[in-house]
């Protein structure tokens, strides 16, 4: 980092441990869950991301912020509380770059540390669960950071949703560069299949998908009622990502019970949307030690593996599942998590991991296809 006006500052853990730093993009003082994503490359759509509102992003990657930032990668106009770096770049250098990362950091209100051991900060981490924590460039005593990471809630019992849903129904039409056929039901052009989106926190790289596979789609907020989302006619419904802790969010967990009791329409459900129909059809979910967020997570069953990215911290009990209604068509490989499951009869699935892969790998685009196919059958 040639940056020669350094800023100290510190890390302190819900646990006492204190880390010296430096500090960048905004000033001030932040508290919420730290968490760690072991991706390369994609900062600027991880920060982005709906799914870690209220939470302190460490990347393990050890340099953020040679691409600067563009127009094109945010998911959303949500960002992380603070982000936590071994080392940040004051240059940028790509064709698409419009800001530096620091200037856009500091107008996006997000601190950044860095100058930390990061690898130590993951041990710890991966030794003891995620936890919460206090980013700070003010010269605020050991003390009183504790003070105030006590008086902050863990992210059990949160239900976050409700801070990031839309607060207004609004259609999407934008699509993705890259387009992949779908399969048609005649010669002619397919005819445009009307989505329901029902916004849990979600990422605008979703909805760019759909639109490449032919949708149609209206944001609706999850807390819309059953009988207005029929009587919208839609051809499927989607149940997005989106942070907090699943089991909280009873709205959208006893909309997903209606609306799979009715059976009749296509559904897909993704990350938090995924974890809501498992608690929807009876199961539980339980908190992971420090979650799964990276871009190289194996996913699969019966010899099919997909390399996926994820971004969760919770995740659906297996045993707790009934297995005369749902079958688990993917585990995680790492830690035999449930990752994907499929209504028995009814056109309804889910997928744990992120398969519009912004950032990631493209093995799982397919799901797209998979919903766009329901859909058809039934028109």
């Amino acid at each position: 980092m040639n940056n020669p006006h350094k800023k100290n500052a510190k890390l302190v853990l819900s646990n006492g441990i204190t880390f010296p730093a430096f500090s960048f993009g905004a000033s001030g003082t932040t508290v919420g869950e730290i968490v760690f994503n072991t991706g390369m490359t994609g900062y600027q759509e991880v920060i982005t991301d709906p799914s870690y509102y209220g939470q302190i992003l460490t990347f393990t990657y050890p340099e953020i912020g040679n691409t600067g930032i563009n127009h094109e990668d945010s998911e959303s106009s949500i960002t992380v509380k603070g982000i936590i770096v071994r080392n940040y770049s004051s240059n940028r250098s790509n064709w698409r770059s419009v800001k530096s990362f620091n200037q856009w950091l500091i107008e996006q209100n997000v601190i950044g540390l860095y100058g930390i051991d990061t690898r130590a900060l993951v041990k710890i981490l991966r030794s003891n669960g995620s936890m919460n924590g206090l980013i700070t460039s003010e010269d605020k005593d050991i003390k009183s950071c504790l003070k105030i990471i006590s008086d902050t809630p863990k992210m059990e019992g949160l239900n976050l949703s409700k801070e990031v849903t839309t607060k207004k129904n609004y259609s999407w039409i934008t699509t993705t560069k890259t387009y992949f056929d779908i399969r048609k039901k005649k010669s002619h052009e397919v005819k445009k299949l009307k989505i329901i989106a029902l916004d849990f926190g979600i990422k605008q790289s979703i909805l760019n998908r759909l639109v490449s596979h032919g949708c149609e789609i209206l944001v609706l907020p999850y807390t819309f009622s059953f009988e207005d989302i029929l009587a919208k006619k839609p051809d499927g419904i989607f149940f997005s990502n989106g942070p907090g802790d699943p089991a909280t969010v009873s709205e959208g967990i006893n909309l997903a019970k209606l609306l799979i009791d009715y059976g009749k329409i296509p559904m897909f459900g993704i990350c938090l949307g995924h974890q809501i129909f498992g608690l929807a059809l009876g199961g539980s979910t339980y908190k992971l030690p420090f979650g799964h967020r990276g871009l190289n997570h194996p996913c699969g069953k019966n010899n099919k593996i997909e390399i996926t990215s994820q971004n969760h911290g919770f995740a659906i009990d297996a045993d707790s599942l009934p297995k005369d209604i749902v079958k688990i068509t993917h585990f995680n490989l790492n830690d035999n998590t449930v990752a994907g499951l499929e209504v028995n009869n009814k056109p309804i699935f889910s997928v744990q991991y992120h398969p519009e892969a912004g950032p990631g790998p493209h093995d799982s685009d397919y799901l797209f296809n998979k919903f766009v196919s329901l859909m058809l059958e039934r028109c």
